[in-house]
C-alpha cells in the first residue's frame, strides 16, 4: 500500500511539473519570438506562413538598431530616471511605512486608507494635474514665486523623477513588513538612547532587505518601462527615454520590425539583471509583506 501511495504521489508531482513546464513555455513564447524576429532579414519578418527560425542569422541587426538612433543617450536618460526614481521611492516609502507601522497618531488609519486608495487611481487620471504641478513649481524654469512665467520642471530630470518617488504600494509594502517585527527591538533601542531615526536606520532598515529588494524590482520596472509620463513631461530629444526611442522604428508607412525587436531585446537586459540580483529576496519579501494587517 505504501509503495502504491508513493507511486501515485510521484505521478501527481510529475503531472504538476509538466503543467508548470508548459506554462513556462507559453510565458516565454513571446520573448523567444521577439529574439528570433530580431535576428531575421527584413524580407522574412512578415512572410506567410511565418517562419520560426531565420534562414540567415542577422546579428548585425543589433548593431544597426543601436546606431540608427541615439540609444546611448536614451539609455542614459532611462538609467537616470530608473536609479533616482527607485532611490526616492525606497526612501520615502520606507520612512512613511515606518511611521504608519510603529507610531500612534491621530488619523493614522484614515491616512493609511487614503494612501491605499491612491493605488486605485490610474496614471491617466493623474496625468494632467501632475503636468500642471510640475510646470508651476515656483522659481524653476524661469517661474516667479507664484509658479508663473516659465516652464517649471517641464523637460527636466527633476520633473521626470519627482512624481515617481511617492508610491502607495511602496508605503503599504513597508508598513506590512514593519508590522511583522517585534516591538521589543525598538524598545531596547530607546533604552540604549537611540533616536527615532536611528531606530529606523540602524535596526529596521537592515532587517527590511527583502522589502527593499521587492520594491526595488517593482520601481525599476515601472520607471524603465514607463512611456506615458516621459512622453508628456519631456519634449527635447536630449530627454527621451528608451521607451520613447523605440518609436524611432515606427515610420510613417512602414515599421522596421527586425530593428524594433532588436532594440526591444537590448532594452530588456537591465531589468533582467536587476531581477537576477534581487531574486534571492523577492519571494521572501512577498511572503512577509502580507503576514500582518
Amino acid at each position: 500500500m505504501a509503495g502504491r501511495k508513493d507511486g501515485q504521489q510521484s505521478s501527481v508531482v510529475l503531472i504538476v511539473y509538466l503543467f508548470l513546464m508548459v506554462g513556462a513555455l507559453v510565458s516565454l513564447g513571446p520573448f523567444i519570438w521577439m529574439i528570433l524576429t530580431s535576428l531575421k532579414p527584413s524580407n522574412e519578418v512578415l512572410v506567410y506562413p511565418p517562419r520560426l527560425f531565420p534562414s540567415r542569422w542577422m546579428w548585425g541587426n543589433y548593431i544597426a538598431a543601436w546606431q540608427s538612433a541615439d540609444f546611448g543617450l536614451y539609455f542614459r536618460n532611462s538609467l537616470v530616471y530608473m536609479v533616482f526614481g527607485t532611490l526616492g521611492c525606497l526612501i520615502i516609502s520606507s520612512l512613511a511605512g515606518f511611521g504608519f507601522a510603529r507610531h500612534e497618531f491621530a488619523g493614522r488609519d484614515l491616512m493609511m486608507a487614503l494612501v491605499v486608495g491612491t493605488m486605485m487611481i490610474p496614471l491617466q487620471v493623474r496625468l494632467i494635474p501632475l503636468f500642471i504641478m510640475m510646470k508651476n513649481v515656483p522659481f524653476a524654469g524661469g517661474n516667479n514665486w507664484l509658479g508663473q512665467g516659465g516652464t517649471g520642471l517641464h523637460d527636466t530630470f527633476a520633473g521626470l523623477i519627482l512624481p515617481t518617488t511617492a508610491s502607495g504600494f511602496g508605503i503599504f509594502l513597508f508598513r506590512q513588513f514593519f508590522l511583522t517585527l517585534p516591538r521589543e527591538l525598538e524598545d531596547a533601542a530607546r533604552i540604549d538612547g537611540c533616536s527615532e531615526f536611528e531606530i529606523y536606520w540602524r535596526i529596521f532598515v537592515p532587517l527590511a532587505k527583502p522589502a527593499f529588494a521587492v520594491l526595488s524590482i517593482f520601481c525599476a520596472q515601472w520607471t524603465w518601462n514607463d512611456f506615458l509620463w516621459p512622453l508628456v513631461i519631456t519634449m527635447s530629444k536630449d530627454m527621451r527615454t528608451v521607451q520613447i526611442g523605440l518609436q524611432t522604428f515606427r515610420q510613417e508607412n512602414v515599421i522596421l520590425w527586425e530593428m524594433l525587436m532588436a532594440a526591444t531585446v537590448i532594452s530588456t537586459i537591465p531589468l533582467i539583471i536587476i531581477f537576477l540580483l534581487g531574486q534571492r529576496y523577492f519571494e521572501q519579501g512577498i511572503a512577509f509583506s502580507g503576514i500582518k494587517g
